[in-house]
């Protein structure tokens, strides 16, 4: 019996980066590989040669109408960038039966574990105080407690309850705190299962003292954090920006912190890497952190595991569990941009 083709073209992950050896293996046994590892991507001559065997693609290639309907063997997309990207015609792999997947909880542990650390940061404003005792003008005591509160029993307010936002909730459960979230795309039930509040935008941000913006970027929500949305925030609160940039008018943003209407941190900027001369850099009041949240080798390790996984279901006749999956309701209009390589 012939072994199912399945390409792998993850740029711009690296195989190693995403596949230890081991996994490797485990890997080469559901079928025979087809693999490209940049750089840049598979060559177009090799790609579409390989169409009407593929079974199985890993990674982020076009597949418009046209090239699926050429790869009438396709059983399931995996982006292994872990973002729905439109690239693909979503609309024939539904009506196929072709999932398209993402290992997008990947990240989210270590995305939240990071959002606690900053979290703390700003409500007890660490890095604050660090960066006043090197210029030597630091005030000690509680004169150098001013402004700042402690995040047992705080009013915290999640803008996105997706993977994320899901992950982060246990972390903050110890302290006591209250957590409401705003997600149009989720219902109140579902947060009520993981101990959390719906709530309306307003009311996260005029009632929360710390507020989590966990938000993918959509059609319809790009830049709707702006000054309005600042201008409600309950003064003295702390605001972290911790999945896409997108979702934020930066410069209201920045100018919001400038004024004092609260601190805040990010670990996404709208041009990444971030110039030297990008504004972020001389805000005071704003931690900083270069998109590292979910930069953990483990992380990568977790969307090769997730991938292999899936992979071995979907070949078996059986439905993917580890990964996410594209809906035929929300995937046209997500809005994530590729990851690039500087």
């Amino acid at each position: 019996m012939t072994k199912p083709l399945i390409v792998v073209d993850p740029q711009p992950r690296g195989l190693t980066e995403i596949f230890d050896p081991a996994l490797w293996r485990r890997l080469e046994t559901l079928g025979e590989l087809a693999a490209h590892d940049g750089p840049g991507r598979m060559p177009a001559e090799r790609f579409e040669a390989l169409l009407p065997e593929m079974a199985l693609l890993i990674g982020q290639s076009d597949m418009p109408g046209e090239r699926l309907a050429r790869a009438q063997k396709l059983r399931a997309i995996i982006n292994v960038e872990t973002n729905f990207l439109q690239n693909v015609d979503y609309d024939v792999c539904f009506e196929r039966g072709v999932h398209v997947l993402a290992p997008s909880s990947a990240f989210a542990r270590p995305v939240a574990e990071m959002t606690l650390g900053l979290l703390i940061d700003l409500c007890r404003g660490i890095t604050t105080a660090d960066r006043a005792m090197r210029r030597g003008d630091e005030k000690w005591l509680l004169d150098g407690a001013a402004g700042c509160f402690s995040l047992y029993g705080a009013r915290v307010g999640l803008i996105g309850f997706g993977d994320l936002a899901r992950a982060f909730v246990p972390l903050v459960r110890p302290f006591g705190c209250t957590v409401k979230a705003y997600d149009p795309w989720v219902s109140a039930h579902f947060m009520e299962g993981f101990g959390v509040e719906a709530a309306s935008l307003d009311e996260i941000l005029a009632e929360s003292q710390a507020i989590v913006v966990f938000a993918s970027v959509t059609s319809e929500n790009q830049g709707f954090l702006g000054k309005r949305e600042f201008d409600r925030v309950t003064p003295g609160a702390v605001m972290l920006l911790m999945s896409r940039a997108g979702v934020v008018d930066f410069p209201e943003f920045l100018r919001a912190i400038e004024d004092g209407k609260f601190r805040a941190a990010t670990d996404v900027f709208p041009v990444e890497p971030a110039p030297p001369d990008d504004p972020a850099r001389r805000v005071e009041a704003l931690v900083l952190s270069p998109h590292r949240a979910g930069a953990m080798t483990d992380s990568l390790l977790e969307i090769g595991r997730q991938t292999v996984a899936d992979a071995e279901l979907i070949l078996r006749g059986l439905p993917p569990l580890s990964c996410r999956r594209a809906q035929r309701e929300t995937v046209a209009r997500s809005r994530s941009k590729p990851i690039e390589r500087s």
